[in-house]
């Protein structure tokens, strides 16, 4: 496990940069500029801003400048001074090499369409916002979803299967930009019992989360009920029961297990996409997420704010998917890596 742990982490880094060069390149290609407006400015003042942010530099300069400030950790003194451009997501202090010293890593440069504030910045403000949101989405997901999926499979063919699964195929059928607004106006604007919008409370969770988790729990449930009927036929599941053991036990410890593969298969790219925002629950909602900032940052073509959320979403991804490799180990006893 140790060795295939090690070879994953490496290959994790080989498609980050493969990510980063095709989001550089794709960036360049869409037409317009970070500095193009409706009105124009002056060509003079568009060279100074180019100058300004490195932009008039060759592509593969510009290319290797910025993540140079983002993969190679800085070494700081008691007399450094942080410019308007740098601003380092992780920073130790290292006080055995003396006082005031650290060391600095992951500078995602400055924002071009906010210039008072930098990447790490708009990071560090909306992605523990989109992460609260996120984790309240999982939960809503796995709390519906595995629990009506397993009843559906214990009951196949009764009503309790088909409503169940009646529910699923609306919930994978209208996506969260449908049932947002509903849930909005019927919650917040007919009920009046919870806020249509704003970020800060547990009741301003309540509303989004539902609305992310409960499309997500529709195909979590279909998945645990399909899993569930097929290790249900399986022959230890008999030999289980012959043993004299209780359904529950049958069920909870043998059964359940195992089909929780398809499962977790399905959470590892799922989680990452609800912990690093969703651009049309977070702006339905009024909420200062990462993902309202990131498709807000395409529109305005702020290259650093774009490389900085990619390589970030992106990191979560292939994290999640080690995460999932690792848990079908500790699932199926009959997964070996090594």
């Amino acid at each position: 496990m140790g060795q295939y742990i090690i070879r994953r982490v490496l290959w994790m880094f080989v498609v980050l940069f493969a990510i980063s060069v095709i989001t550089f390149l794709l960036m360049r290609l869409v037409p317009g500029g970070p500095f193009n407006t409706e009105r124009g400015i002056p060509e003079a003042v568009k060279r100074n801003l180019e100058a300004r942010y490195n932009l008039d530099a060759p592509l593969p300069v510009q290319y290797f400048d910025y993540m140079a400030g983002l993969v190679v950790p800085r070494a700081t003194d008691s007399t450094w001074k942080r410019s308007q451009a740098e601003h380092y997501l992780i920073n130790i202090e290292t006080p055995i090499f003396g006082e005031g010293t650290a060391i600095r890593w992951m500078n995602f440069g400055p924002s071009l369409n906010s210039p008072n504030r930098t990447v790490t910045a708009i990071i560090e403000d909306s992605l523990p916002v989109s992460m609260q949101l996120g984790f309240a989405a999982i939960l809503v997901a796995l709390v519906i979803g595995i629990p009506v999926g397993t009843l559906a499979a214990l009951r196949q063919n009764t009503a309790l299967d088909y409503a169940s699964m009646a529910i699923a195929v609306t919930g994978v059928s209208v996506p969260s930009i449908i049932s947002a607004p509903i849930l909005k106006y019927m919650f917040a604007v007919s009920l009046g019992v919870l806020p249509s919008s704003g970020w800060g409370e547990l009741r301003h969770i309540i509303l989004p989360a539902f609305a992310l988790g409960f499309v997500q729990s529709a195909l979590i449930a279909r998945l645990t009920r399909a899993s569930l009927l097929q290790v249900l036929r399986e022959d230890y599941i008999r030999t289980a029961r012959s043993k004299g053991l209780s359904e529950r036990v049958v069920i909870g410890l043998h059964a359940l297990k195992n089909s929780m593969i398809p499962v977790v298969t399905v959470i590892g790219p799922l989680a990452a996409g609800l912990l690093t925002g969703t651009f049309v629950v977070e702006t339905i909602f009024g909420i200062p997420g990462l993902g309202r900032a990131f498709v807000s940052s395409i529109g305005n073509r702020d290259y650093p704010l774009i490389m900085g959320t990619v390589i970030l979403f992106a990191t979560f991804v292939v994290i999640g998917n080690l995460l999932v490799d690792i848990t079908y180990a500790l699932l199926d006893p009959r997964i070996r890596y090594d």
